[in-house]
């Protein structure tokens, strides 16, 4: 295919998926339950931080979170009592444990106390949006923490493509008239964020010849993007549906 031809078969294809019919199998599912604009992002950040394995389970344990937190989870983080935190006791998503949900409460509450919540943190205009990311980490552990625990926020800046950070970025940002991302977040442009490159996002755009590079990290990231503005400068991520759709759906 030419260029034209591949922009016009993954426009295609981004009508195909980007539809409310791609929520009832997807993560997004679980922030789409709220109304409250904290409530969408804190719910978004908790189920992108775990959306890693069998889209299900991620589903199913994104679900068991937000019922560990009373179904309110901007109230819940800003005005939980410690003892509360043992209520979250025993949940496990792979790596993700009890130990880490609890951090990841009182980090929240953290940010929405000192930096004006989450938004705030990520629209810093002098960096591109993957150094925010780094910046959001290092703000995001500055209470006491386990290091393990680190680990479930990537850094791009040492190498990570950070795919589910990445993710929870076009969903609060990208301006999404069809209904699955929120665009809620008016202070950052979609035309800043990164594509969430993952398995099969990555094999798709190399058999497509958007990525040349075999690793899915932060140097793969920027080219693909890259190759993506070349689409559409405005709304490059748009075409995560296609790319993902292709790979899972279509076993492109």
């Amino acid at each position: 295919m030419n260029a034209l031809e591949l922009k016009d078969f993954l426009d295609e294809k981004v009508i195909l998926y980007n539809n409310p019919n791609f929520i009832e199998t997807d993560p997004i599912q679980i922030p789409h339950q709220f109304e409250l604009k904290e409530d969408i992002e804190i719910a978004a950040f908790l189920t992108a931080t775990i959306a890693w394995g069998n889209r299900k389970m991620i589903i199913k344990n994104a679900s068991k979170m937000i019922n560990l937190i009373g179904n309110s989870p901007y109230d819940f983080v800003m005005n939980h009592k410690e003892h509360q935190l043992v209520n979250l006791n025993g949940f496990v998503h792979r790596t993700f444990n009890s130990v880490d949900f609890q951090t990841f409460i009182i980090g929240l509450k953290n940010i929405y106390t000192n930096y004006n919540g989450l938004e705030t943190v990520f629209s810093s205009t002098d960096k591109s949006m993957q150094e925010n990311i780094t910046e959001f980490k290092q703000l995001f552990f500055g209470i006491p923490h386990n290091n393990r625990t680190t680990k479930h926020i990537s850094d791009p800046m040492q190498g990570s493509a950070a795919k589910r950070i990445n993710m929870f970025l076009r969903w609060m940002v990208r301006q999404d008239n069809c209904g699955v991302d929120f665009g809620i977040w008016k202070s950052i442009s979609p035309s800043r964020l990164s594509c969430p490159l993952d398995v099969h996002s990555g094999n798709v755009a190399r058999k497509l010849n958007l990525l040349t590079r075999k690793q899915n990290d932060a140097k793969a990231l920027l080219e693909l993007d890259t190759n993506l503005k070349d689409l559409d400068q405005n709304d490059p991520v748009k075409y995560d549906f296609a790319l993902f759709g292709l790979g899972v759906f279509e076993g492109f």
